[in-house]
């Protein structure tokens, strides 16, 4: 926050957009610690970030927070993956708490919910050809995206165009959420 402000001047826009899957496996079988660790990377930190850049946001009236999430937890769940799913679920509450507590006050926080993106964490999820198949199948587009195609509706929230948007979950997931073939 200090490196921002002390470059631009102020906040107006945050992204807040780490993450893991976390520890794999049935949920009976996650150990407490891996379901925690996935819950520090993806929930708190998350939940920091937005604590630390409100304030900073408050002081010039207003501005836009954005949490990347994921269709995964919102739309439908893989098996194995209880811990980033739990995590990325509750982001959207988050989302929409942050948006109520803080609209008054000119502070918008929206949610973007890609669907598969061929990023090094996708990729190490999907390391055979079956597993990439059927992930792209997932999808209405028949394909992954690219970070480049989610850019614009990060921008959009982050642009006055979205100025009475607040407190959404947005899907850009290539109409996963639809198919079921």
């Amino acid at each position: 926050m200090a490196l921002a402000i002390d470059k631009f001047g102020r906040l107006d826009v945050a992204y807040n957009n780490a993450g893991t899957l976390g520890e794999m496996g049935l949920s009976t079988s996650v150990s407490v610690a891996g379901f925690n660790n996935a819950l520090a990377i993806n929930l708190t930190s998350a939940f920091l970030g937005a604590k630390h850049q409100i304030p900073a946001m408050l002081e010039h009236g207003g501005a836009s927070d954005h949490l990347y999430i994921d269709f995964v937890g919102y739309s439908f769940a893989f098996p194995d993956t209880a811990s980033y799913v739990a995590n990325k679920a509750s982001l959207i509450g988050l989302t929409q708490a942050l948006a109520a507590e803080y609209g008054a006050q000119g502070i918008r926080v929206n949610a973007v919910l890609p669907g598969a993106v061929d990023t090094p964490m996708y990729r190490d999820m999907n390391d055979t050809t079956e597993s990439q198949t059927f992930v792209t199948n997932l999808h209405a587009l028949k394909r992954v995206a690219t970070p480049e195609e989610l850019a614009p509706s990060v921008l959009y929230f982050a642009s006055d165009d979205s100025s009475f948007v607040t407190g959404t979950a947005s899907l850009v997931a290539g109409g996963a959420s639809i198919t079921r073939t």
